[in-house]
């Protein structure tokens, strides 16, 4: 048996209110859990903020004997303090090839710069028969890099 962390919706028609529970993997959304371990309501409340009530022990407990937390409620605990934040990885252009480093989810930096292969590396301006070309070249490859990893993008 799977044991997964999860939100079951509750509330009416355009008013959401979830319930995180520990859920067998199997069992219908809404349907039979194993405990309820805490609320989330995604509605901004008088503050204008969302409200979320985790009871921590437990979540701790699931966590500890292997229960795998869903997508949204992995984003929950890691805003809670309870987990380290999901790896991202670094989107290139749309149709082009994916650069796979890990990305730095709260300063949006590369964890492990590797070093460029060899036929990736672009000639320099005195290498080249006309050093205008090479210059423009140079210019158009670190251009393409900045897109791919989208820097000074937010």
């Amino acid at each position: 048996m799977v044991v997964r962390i999860r939100l079951a919706r509750f509330g009416c028609k355009n008013r959401p209110f979830y319930r995180v529970m520990a859920a067998d993997s199997r069992s219908p959304r809404d349907g039979k859990h194993l405990e309820v371990l805490g609320y989330y309501n995604p509605l901004p409340g008088q503050d204008g903020g969302k409200r979320m009530g985790l009871n921590f022990e437990r979540v701790k407990y699931w966590l500890s004997v292997g229960a795998q937390p869903s997508d949204p409620v992995q984003r929950i605990l890691f805003r809670a303090g309870l987990l380290p934040p999901p790896p991202m990885v670094a989107m290139g252009r749309k149709g082009g090839p994916r650069d796979t480093r890990p990305v730095d989810p709260l300063s949006g930096r590369i964890l492990s710069p590797e070093k460029p292969a060899n036929g990736d590396q672009v000639k320099d301006a005195e290498s080249t028969e006309n050093g205008q070309r090479g210059l423009q070249e140079t210019i158009l490859h670190i251009g393409l890099q900045d897109k791919q990893l989208g820097v000074g993008q937010f």
